[in-house]
């Protein structure tokens, strides 16, 4: 039984390797690009907009209040990020439907990728908004002794981020397999729901935990600030 869509290679030579964690992940980002390209192109202001732009306009109201709920209260300056991390992971789950498609989140890589980029946004907001030194004086607070906990909590946090997810998709991918070569074809179907809506919260979940991670250090370069 394969672990990951890793484990599908699809085309090597030498050192070079393509399996279906990387194909699909492209496949992926090329049907939300033309998509929104799509969805965007014939934007209006007015009353009379169509049922996509109401659609999208729902999206976006829905992750800024989410990302302002969570204490960033600059949600324009974010809402590209989270947002895109929200919709890529929503879209790649929904697609679960399909037969022969089997999610790049239920591989390692593509989780820890994902991880990576939320690590790395962290500073990258914050030295955005309060300046290099207010961001690295957190984590000097209170006492200088407390810099190595600072770090091993941020590598940390960025690989729970990375397991937490792997973990949730790869599970669910598993026993829909195991359960639609042993049941007959109904129970799938449930389980495919189920699985949907399961992805959906994870979703959720890990854009909310990103969104988390930027406020905490956002609200520690305040502190600075105002000290």
């Amino acid at each position: 039984m394969r672990i990951s869509p890793d484990d599908i290679v699809l085309f090597e030579y030498g050192f070079v390797k393509l399996n279906a964690t990387i194909v699909t992940t492209w496949i992926l980002m090329l049907v939300m690009v033309i998509g929104s390209i799509s969805i965007t192109r014939k934007l209006v202001i007015g009353t009379k907009i169509s049922r996509w732009q109401s659609t999208l306009e729902i999206i976006v109201i829905g992750i800024k209040n989410q990302i302002e709920e969570v204490g960033l209260h600059k949600s324009e300056t974010y809402i590209g990020f989270l947002g895109t991390l929200f919709l890529f992971l929503f879209v790649s789950n929904l697609l679960t439907i399909l037969p022969v498609y089997e999610p790049p989140t239920s591989s390692l890589s593509t989780t820890a990728a994902l991880a990576i980029s939320v690590f790395f946004a962290v500073p990258v907001f914050n030295i955005m908004e309060h300046g290099i030194l207010n961001y690295l004086k957190s984590y000097v607070k209170p006492l200088f002794i407390m810099l190595p906990f600072h770090i091993i909590s941020e590598f940390s946090r960025t690989l729970a981020l990375a397991v937490r997810l792997f973990g949730n998709m790869m599970s669910g991918v598993m026993i829909l397999g195991i359960l639609i070569t042993i049941t007959p074809f109904i129970f799938p179907i449930v389980m495919t729901a189920f699985g949907l809506l399961t992805g959906t919260v994870q979703s959720y979940i890990f854009t909310i935990l990103a969104s988390v991670f930027i406020a905490a250090a956002a609200h520690e370069s305040e502190k600075e600030l105002k000290n």
